[in-house]
């Protein structure tokens, strides 16, 4: 039977939630260049692969989380799936905003959220961790307890491990860079060759592609 990690990133490969490119890369929002471009949404129009993977992650949170009474999600990318995961746990569900809202009540945390509450926060992809962990500040600043984050996938950079353990947040992850890279060069999606390109990536995202 296959590893979850492994199930997640064939899922990601099969329903083209992830693109590989190490000839044209594509251009990120941060301006980094990159042979990748992951964009997880896409699983909510699968039913099965969404209904799975939220399964896994409740599974992860019961395990490793076993106190969380509320699953908050980071907007936007995170609040389906946060719901799903609340739904499958049976527990009440918030989202968080990057900033407050600039009109009514001018809210960042939306839905009801008392401050003795264990707090275990979705997120669908980590990159650099910087939106994910800034979710987790206004949780804190809001006087609950955040038991860790879990996610999706990770590109597993060596910044956002360092920003996780900063932070003393336990990131748990379905599945990762390496183990995407290595499911498309089994299944001929990439050759052997790029699979040096697409690691060499990884060790230096924000400078690669500009030599």
């Amino acid at each position: 039977m296959d590893s979850v990690e492994k199930t997640v990133a064939k899922d990601l490969l099969d329903i083209n939630a992830v693109e590989l490119s190490p000839d044209k890369p594509f251009t990120w929002a941060s301006g980094w260049k990159a042979p990748i471009y992951c964009d997880n949404r896409k699983m909510l129009s699968y039913p099965k692969i969404r209904s799975q993977l939220a399964l896994f992650l409740a599974d992860c949170i019961k395990k490793h989380f076993p106190d969380t009474n509320y699953i908050a999600g980071v907007a936007t990318g995170a609040i389906a799936m946060g719901v799903l995961v609340a739904d499958r746990l049976g527990l009440p569900f918030v989202y968080v905003r990057p900033k407050p809202k600039d009109h009514g009540l001018c809210a960042q945390i939306e839905g009801v959220l008392p401050p003795s509450s264990k707090v275990t926060v979705i997120e669908d992809l980590i990159s650099t961790g910087s939106s994910s962990l800034s979710a987790v500040d206004i949780l804190r600043k809001n006087g609950v307890e955040v038991m860790g984050m879990a996610a999706i996938f990770s590109y597993n950079f060596s910044k956002a491990r360092r920003a996780f353990e900063y932070a003393n947040i336990e990131l748990l992850t379905l599945s990762n860079y390496e183990a995407l890279v290595d499911e498309a060069l089994t299944r001929g999606y990439i050759k052997k060759k790029d699979e040096e390109i697409l690691k060499d990536w990884r060790f230096k995202p924000d400078t690669w592609g500009q030599e």
